[in-house]
């Protein structure tokens, strides 16, 4: 955290508007990417990080700096998009099995990109995308915190209020899930 952020938080928990529009002015691109991510939908993000900036905004006196600031707001933006589709009747209720997965994105994209490449590379990010669209919220919710936004495991689990061996499983299902579209077949 900076010194401005600092004095930001501290300036918005008294009530200073100003300073609470700077700190949506820094995370609010990170908190819709992750909010879309887990949603696979524009306007539910949208919902859930106005959501997460009207309860942080509620609840910044309760922020003790105990976790990045960051990390605190992204806590409370997963929660408003898994609430966003709890209200639209979208969210499953089941917990995946199995274990921690590896990064498949980074091995799957690794050439050099030439015309054939750059297909096959949209082709594959069609693949993941509606891969990521039928997994469970909660496995495609552990996923992307994971592996999109980098995240540990701890805060996984505090994020998605679950334990840490519940979140690798929910990792591992959505790897296991995505490693079938990403290695070839054969």
């Amino acid at each position: 955290m900076t010194d401005d952020e600092a004095r930001w938080i501290a300036r918005a928990g008294a009530g200073d508007a100003v300073a609470f529009r700077r700190l949506v002015d820094a995370h609010a691109g990170a908190l819709y990417r992750v909010c879309a991510r887990i949603t696979g939908d524009k306007a539910v993000a949208e919902d859930a990080v106005q959501e997460a900036f009207f309860n942080a905004w509620r609840h910044l006196r309760d922020f003790d700096g105990r976790a990045a600031f960051s990390t605190w707001l992204h806590r409370i933006a997963v929660n408003a998009a898994l609430e966003q589709l709890r209200r639209r009747g979208r969210l499953e209720a089941t917990l995946p099995e199995g274990e921690e997965g590896e990064d498949l994105l980074a091995r799957a994209l690794d050439a050099q990109p030439g015309p054939e490449r750059l297909a096959r590379s949209a082709e594959l990010g069609r693949s993941i995308e509606d891969e990521l669209a039928r997994m469970s919220v909660l496995e495609r919710s552990a996923f992307v915190l994971r592996h999109h936004e980098g995240q540990s495991l701890e805060d996984i689990s505090a994020a998605l209020s679950l334990n840490v061996g519940a979140c690798k499983q929910a990792i591992f299902r959505a790897v296991r899930k995505l490693r079938a579209v990403l290695e070839p077949s054969g």
